[in-house]
């Protein structure tokens, strides 16, 4: 006696219902659904699909196969570069660093370097504060890519990832603390240098995690890379070759992953990354087994710079001397870790009224930058970030555009999508490690 492999079909108000309970899905099938051989269109989202945000994707599938993918973005749209339009240069910070909110110093430093070389002050900002900017990236980068590493371990299956991702961030975000009074949204890095020094308290907590960090990664690395669901989770998926990236715009992690050492700390270097001695890290799988261990790698160099950064923290100004340019950068934080102390304020107001007038013009009104358009490049955790900066002589911008990485890279999710799994279109996806904040500004 044989038994069927499905069930009696049944109608409901969304067609026939088989249920399965075995054997080949094509030939459970063919012989008793009409339009076995037609396409399902299927949302996916808008939720956040590894994204760091809300994001929308059209999968056309046959069968669990995606044929067509196609992303949908803006459901995050903050106006960012419009209202940068309406404040002055130096707010600008404030609005950049909300952007990609997992790497906020990328932000306020391509933007402040743009705005420096449109005043032509870019040799005039100190040793100390461009020392401060690159320790303060790599530790964001650190940051960053634990994000990623927890998320994407969350995706695929291993949970104790997330945890102890997030648990080692949550020690860089201590750190930001520290040094900014935030967690994240610093507005630490403004033209002409940063807002305030790193207090010794900082710099003790940094040399603590320099210690603390490998050994975590070591542990990733037990957790992760001999374990079989893992490998089969991102070996040989989502594949993306160097022709492609290339043809495509992609940069970071991504593009080096596919044996591309194209990283602009190396091939076009600002902030002093000429002197510093780290390695670029690749691999030549282009697959999201690449990308992993790319990153990891990326986190070992990125701990090396922060030793070098350390060191290289010789006493100095944070800020350019040039007061009609100068935010004043020796704030004190007030008790609730946020705002300025009383005793700040209080300095300034006990200074002549001449300084109290031109602080006062300084913070309403902001300095004027000279007409004029630049491109400032830098490596962010995700690639490429670019600042087309556009300046007609005024207090405020005319016109600030950002290359984003996250956007540019989605481009890259149907070529790795088509063609394969469902499943692996998560894998895929989290592999670009796209933040939407960046996408939808």
């Amino acid at each position: 006696m044989t038994t069927s492999n499905y069930a009696t079909e049944r109608e409901t108000t969304e067609g026939k219902v088989f249920t399965v309970t075995g054997g080949d899905w094509d030939q459970v099938v063919s012989g008793t659904d009409p339009i076995n051989d037609e396409r399902i269109v299927v949302n996916m989202g808008p939720q956040h699909p590894s994204t760091h945000g809300v994001l929308r994707l059209i999968l056309e599938l046959e069968g669990e196969t995606v044929r067509e993918a196609r992303s949908v973005i803006g459901y995050l749209h903050t106006g960012i570069e419009k209202n940068l339009e309406y404040r002055n240069w130096v707010q600008g910070s404030t609005f950049v660093t909300r952007m990609d909110y997992l790497s906020p110093i990328f932000n306020e430093t391509a933007y402040a370097l743009a705005v420096e070389k449109l005043l032509g002050v870019t040799d005039d900002v100190t040793e100390r504060a461009t020392t401060i900017r690159v320790l303060m990236m790599e530790l964001n980068r650190i940051s960053s890519h634990l994000v990623w590493l927890a998320t994407t371990g969350m995706e695929l299956g291993a949970i104790n990832m997330m945890l102890y991702g997030f648990r080692e961030r949550e020690y860089i975000l201590d750190i930001f603390e520290t040094i900014t009074g935030l967690r994240m949204n610093h507005a630490y890095v403004r033209p002409g240098g940063v807002a305030q020094d790193v207090p010794d308290d900082a710099i003790r907590k940094i040399r603590d995690f320099l210690v603390l960090m490998p050994k975590k990664l070591k542990e990733y690395e037990n957790l992760l890379s001999g374990q079989p669901i893992w490998i089969e989770r991102t070996q040989n998926v989502a594949v993306l070759d160097t022709t492609a990236c290339v043809a495509l715009g992609i940069t970071g992690p991504v593009l080096r992953s596919a044996g591309l050492a194209w990283d602009l700390r190396k091939t076009m270097p600002y902030c002093g990354y000429e002197t510093y001695e780290f390695d670029v890290p690749t691999h030549t799988d282009g697959d999201v087994w690449g990308r992993y261990l790319v990153r990891l790698a990326e986190i070992r160099e990125s701990l090396k710079l922060v030793e070098q950064a350390l060191d290289r923290l010789k006493p100095g100004p944070v800020m350019v001397a040039d007061k009609k340019i100068a935010w004043p950068a020796q704030l004190a934080i007030g008790v609730d870790g946020m705002g300025n102390s009383l005793e700040h304020v209080a300095k300034i107001m006990g200074q002549s009224m001449e300084s109290l007038i031109h602080h006062f013009k300084l913070v309403t009104e902001g300095f004027r930058v000279p007409p004029g358009q630049v491109y400032v490049g830098i490596e962010s955790p995700r690639g490429e970030l670019g600042v087309h900066a556009v300046s007609d002589g005024g207090t405020r911008p005319y016109r600030v555009h950002y290359r984003e990485p996250s956007f540019v890279n989605l481009q890259a999710l149907p070529a790795m999508a088509e063609g394969g799994l469902i499943a692996d279109v998560i894998a895929g996806g989290a592999s670009l490690d796209p933040v939407m904040g960046g996408c939808d500004r």
